[in-house]
């Protein structure tokens, strides 16, 4: 896998006005392949289309896993963040054209109320949900939520936004 490249993406931190973060859980694609029942939840994330700016795909991808429109740009991680896939996940997913993601991670303030989070018909139900169940979280908690793989980059993503949780 060593001659793989990365999929450029993009994840987004949305924190509430008490510092607390948006977390997903995982439609059910269970197995054991998959993901683990007790790492199922993760922060919106997704792929950057061509020609469209990181953070032009971090508001789309926002929009089309939660619904959320009302946000404003809190910061933006200064590096580039990559994680590898397991070898049995890499072959399945994106067909075995990627080693694994790297992420540009953006900090987001939600200005909205939890009443425009959708995840069951985001973007006006114009995508398929991808979460099956939603909730605000502690920064501190999110890389014990996380599958094994991506941990690492959940630890360095809350490091670098650990001062945005504060109330």
């Amino acid at each position: 896998m060593d001659a793989l490249t990365y999929r450029p993406c993009v994840g987004i931190m949305l924190l509430n006005a008490k510092g607390l973060v948006f977390v997903g859980r995982r439609k059910a694609r269970r197995g054991p392949d998959i993901h683990p029942l007790d790492h199922e939840w993760q922060m919106p994330q997704g792929g950057i289309d061509e020609g469209e700016t990181p953070y032009k795909a971090a508001l789309r991808e926002l929009r089309e896993e939660t619904n959320v429109r009302s946000a404003e740009l809190l910061g933006e991680a200064p590096n580039w963040l990559s994680y590898d896939l397991p070898t049995e996940i890499g072959k399945k997913t994106w067909r075995g054209r990627f080693r694994g993601q790297t992420q540009k991670w953006f900090a987001l303030r939600f200005t909205g109320k939890d009443s425009e989070i959708d995840i069951d018909t985001p973007d006006n139900g114009r995508h398929k949900a991808e979460f099956d169940a939603w909730r605000w979280e502690r920064m501190e908690r999110l890389p014990d939520l996380i599958v094994p793989f991506k941990r690492q980059v959940y630890v360095q993503v809350c490091t670098h936004f650990a001062h945005l949780a504060a109330e």
